[in-house]
């Protein structure tokens, strides 16, 4: 009995030197056509819940035109029938969020990335089969339980994969093609919604089109390996190196030469299961509380301008046509913001992009709430439209690597839960200050969030530039 407990001390020490050699292989991985093929596939997969996120804004005004929903105060609890769409959404979030995101540190990245898309592309399809506000919103919540697991899957997905001198550019390429979506929302409802091709309501069709999620899953789920660190986490050390073997040859190949060595000195791994009440051991304490206050009020100016454009723009005095139009063209900065972040996306410390963000967010929404005209409406939404462009992807990216491989789905799912809890509210808080305070209400309320943001992250957020997700995570 001795010799057996001796020799299992020695096979988990062997285990976790192999696993460390896998993390270190893949963090010595340059920057190539092969990584980021990778990183923009998982993209793509994502591009489909971003394109039902922003739905919210684009949709109203066909649901309103059809008669399911109604203007005033028609809607759960005397609130607006929007307002009722958008808490639906993010209560489905939520759920997914908190209650399934750690079946992805249970069965895989790769896994629950595909059935994840699934669930969300039948429950979507049944959003544009109803006929009535509350069968839309009923099925617009269970579409939200896909999102919030396919959301926080590419999160964990992406911070794997990535090699560490190209995560904060990875996350932000990541951004760029999901974002993609808004524009084309944008401009297809602009095109679509006040119209009903082959007799089909316009906004059936906008609904329907992110249905087209099933076909990219297959696609995709075939070209994207497992995540090797998940798999060395659990212990799949052979399966680990096979894909990382196979990544190597790839990029080999295409640059043709050898890779460099792996640099063993500054990799550190464990194996295991964990729990999701590590993330209130000391290490994390700090990490977990910063965040759960970060993520329920960053939530109010990134969703609560973004989904609520086109009602702003109609405070503001625009017509309904005009302000879908203006919209699309603020919307169009969705992808190009990120790109333009990836110039200091590994440069400056990840919080202080944060930081800076809200406050860009908070300075542009009051200006945008003193002006009537057109040019600086627009203007002035393309600039707080970028502030959450680099608000996202860098938060994004800040959450996911402070955690370790075998709670990182589970404690960013409990995290980000924190944002989708707090627009069920925001939803209703905005259509509230909107009808009651006008425009300068909203941009207040937002600006007042983005304050909390800025002081959250500056006073207790940890430094991540540059490093391996293991020296952050212990």
């Amino acid at each position: 009995m001795g010799e057996g407990l001796q020799t299992r001390p020695r096979e988990q020490a062997a285990t976790r030197t192999d696993a460390a050699d896998v993390l270190s292989r893949v963090d010595r991985l340059p920057s190539c056509r092969v990584v980021w093929r990778l990183i923009a596939l998982l993209s793509f997969g994502g591009c489909f819940e971003i394109y039902d996120l922003f739905q919210t804004a684009y949709l109203s005004p066909g649901l309103i035109a059809s008669g399911i929903f109604h203007t005033g105060t028609k809607g759960l609890f005397g609130l607006t029938d929007q307002a009722t769409f958008a808490a639906a959404t993010f209560a489905g979030l939520f759920i997914g969020t908190i209650a399934f995101a750690s079946v992805a540190d249970h069965f895989g990245r790769r896994s629950i990335f595909t059935y994840s898309l699934l669930w969300y592309t039948v429950c979507n399809t049944l959003v544009g089969a109803q006929h009535t506000r509350v069968g839309v919103d009923v099925w617009r919540m269970l579409a939200g339980i896909g999102i919030g697991v396919e959301l926080v899957t590419i999160d964990a997905y992406i911070s794997e994969l990535a090699p560490r001198a190209i995560r904060g550019r990875a996350f932000a390429m990541n951004q760029s093609i999901q974002f993609l979506a808004i524009p084309i929302l944008a401009l297809a409802s602009f095109r679509v919604v006040p119209r009903a091709p082959l007799g089909i309501e316009g906004w059936r069709w906008i609904v329907f089109f992110g249905s087209l999620a099933a076909v990219a899953v297959w696609v995709i789920r075939r070209a994207v390996p497992e995540s090797p660190r998940w798999l060395a986490q659990r212990g799949r050390i052979d399966e680990a190196r096979a894909i990382v073997s196979q990544i190597e040859t790839q990029i080999e190949v295409e640059t043709r030469r050898a890779l460099p060595p792996p640099d063993r000195s500054v990799a550190t791994a464990s194996t295991g299961l964990g729990t999701l009440a590590e993330i209130w051991a000391p290490t994390y304490r700090k990490r977990t509380l910063m965040l759960v206050i970060f993520n329920f009020f960053q939530t109010i100016g990134f969703y609560g301008f973004g989904n609520w454009v086109p009602a702003l723009m109609t405070a503001r005095g625009v017509n309904i046509t005009n302000s879908l139009k203006y919209s699309a063209v603020v919307a169009l900065m969705y992808p190009i913001g990120p790109l333009i972040c990836m110039f200091i996306a590994d440069e400056v410390e990840r919080k202080w992009q944060i930081v800076a963000a809200a406050m860009g967010t908070a300075t542009f929404g009051l200006l945008f709430g003193q002006r009537t005209e057109p040019a600086w409406l627009i203007s002035f939404g393309l600039l707080i439209t970028f502030s959450n462009n680099m608000l996202s992807y860098a938060y994004h990216a800040y959450q996911a690597e402070l955690y370790p491989t075998r709670i990182r789905a589970r404690a960013v799912g409990f995290v980000y839960s924190w944002s989708r809890l707090s627009t069920i509210f925001t939803s209703f808080l905005i259509g509230f200050f909107l009808d009651r305070f006008g425009t300068g209400g909203v941009l207040s309320f937002i600006a007042a969030s983005m304050l909390v943001v800025m002081l959250s992250i500056a006073g207790l957020g940890p430094r991540t530039k540059s490093l391996p997700l293991e020296a952050i995570s212990h």
